[in-house]
């Protein structure tokens, strides 16, 4: 006597309300490039940065402080919409790679550009440059500053709205 596959109807209909509800719950991207959207937290939003070297609600997380072996710094930086860095320079460079969001990024004497998630900037030793969100989106960038026996950066002047804004 061969035998039959049973089918439990039970089972069955369990399994297509699961599929069903996977398979509805995507929601369509919209386009959000003229509201604020909310980023995605890779690592901890970390502490606020200090006021006088930003312009706006930053925070940093340290992921790995520099030393004698790496002579590298290794943290994230999370940019509120509207918020960026002041002028500065990394006497041994900085290199950004943005996690989320969208932002700004200028070297002096350059055209500003926009950056946005999967982008990688190199700011060269000693290059005079800013960064931070747009105005209506957040940026989330981890940074890499290579060389820290060099110093690691040298903060100056604040951004100011007509250089933010053009």
């Amino acid at each position: 006597m061969t035998a039959k596959p049973v089918f439990n109807l039970a089972a069955t209909a369990v399994i297509a309300a699961l599929l069903s509800v996977a398979c509805n719950d995507r929601k369509p991207h919209k386009d959000t490039s003229q509201t604020t959207t909310q980023t995605e937290f890779i690592f901890s939003k970390g502490e606020k940065v200090p006021d006088q070297n930003f312009t706006g609600n930053a925070y940093n997380t340290s992921l790995v402080a520099p030393d004698s072996t790496y002579t590298t710094a290794i943290g994230n930086v999370y940019f509120e919409p509207g918020s960026r860095s002041n002028w500065h320079t990394h006497p041994g460079g900085q290199i950004l790679i943005i996690t989320d969001g969208k932002g700004y990024h200028q070297i002096e004497g350059q055209p500003k550009q926009v950056i946005q998630k999967g982008d990688v900037v190199k700011c060269s030793p000693n290059t005079r440059h800013w960064h931070g969100a747009t105005e209506n989106t957040g940026l989330q960038q981890m940074y890499i500053v290579p060389n820290t026996e060099k110093g690691i950066v040298n903060w100056m002047e604040t951004v100011t709205d007509s250089v933010y804004i053009k």
